[in-house]
């Protein structure tokens, strides 16, 4: 007798709630996420952090990130984000089409990636089958792991821990369970990233950080980088008078890329952060700017440990 659908049997108050139609075959297990544990606050600012940073390093390519649930399963982000961080070049085909050609590609990327990590898959938090078919929890496994090689100092949360339903489908029934999945590992005093003095400026001078706002379509920023930087910029590379959001974002996402190629994006900054007129992702940008240009002229060389 065919299981009966999962969807019928758990609309308890505080379980899971899966699509209609989903099931789990007989002698199968399967972790699920209950809606309590996806608007976890740790666990919505690790999805955050992620995904900026991957969006920070594919900004070249302008390939945005826009939810790890949907949009890594094909390994199409994943074959991108595995050449920028590796330099390694993947003989895969770019866009594959079919599911069957989607699995095949992110097979290839799984396989280079667990290479890269020394990681054996029987010892992954991941798989080809869960990040195929939109597991968060494996997908978030994996990027922590490149995270944390890649950019060991990429602010990630500590200790982000989530509850799960382990679901199991026995000859005798259904059975379930509950645990908790480690995503970060716990912090100490010493690893635990030091105050963000950017918070401590907009406490203090909350009235001064709002001038930042005039950033937001990116033509001071670019003329001001072009100044400092030495950069030629045409008139037809950018936009000078902005009509529209898009003229805006194209102006500060080129305006990104140029301090990237110059090392001077110490954080991962999102385009439509500037341009929705974060202030926070502003002040990162021009301080990035600042620090460098400030120590040039600096006659001891000492770093400038927080922005002024």
């Amino acid at each position: 007798m065919e299981p009966e659908p999962l969807y019928n049997l758990l609309q308890l108050p505080g379980r899971v709630d899966l699509p209609a139609g989903a099931t789990l075959p007989q002698g199968e297990k399967k972790k699920f996420l209950p809606p309590t544990s996806r608007k976890d606050r740790k666990f919505e600012e690790l999805q955050k952090v992620l995904m900026e940073w991957i969006n920070a390093e594919l900004l070249p390519e302008h390939i945005v990130v826009r939810s790890l649930e949907e949009d890594i399963f094909d390994g199409l982000i994943l074959h991108h984000l595995f050449q920028k961080l590796t330099g390694v070049k993947l003989d895969v085909e770019e866009i594959a089409l079919t599911a069957a050609s989607q699995r095949r590609k992110l097979a290839v990327v799984l396989e280079a990636t667990g290479q890269s990590l020394r990681v054996e898959e029987p010892q992954a938090k991941w798989s080809v089958e869960g990040i195929f078919n939109k597991d968060l929890l494996a997908t978030l496994h994996l990027l922590v792991a490149l995270a944390k090689c890649f950019r060991p100092d990429l602010p990630l949360p500590a200790d982000v821990k989530v509850e799960v339903i382990i679901m199991e489908s026995t000859k005798s029934g259904l059975k379930s369970d509950m645990s908790v999945e480690q995503l970060t590992e716990c912090g100490t005093d010493k690893d635990q990233p030091s105050k963000d003095v950017f918070d401590e400026l907009f406490k203090l001078a909350p009235e001064k950080v709002n001038a930042v706002k005039e950033f937001a379509d990116g033509v001071i920023l670019l003329l001001l980088i072009g100044q400092l930087e030495g950069f030629f910029l045409h008139l037809k590379e950018f936009y000078l008078t902005p009509k529209s959001p898009a003229e805006m974002l194209h102006n500060v996402t080129l305006a990104l890329e140029l301090l990237k190629d110059e090392g001077l994006l110490n954080h991962p900054i999102s385009p439509e952060d500037i341009v929705n007129k974060d202030a926070k992702s502003t002040l990162r940008v021009l301080y990035g700017l600042f620090r460098k240009h400030k120590l040039r002229e600096s006659t001891d060389g000492v770093p400038l440990e927080s922005p002024n």
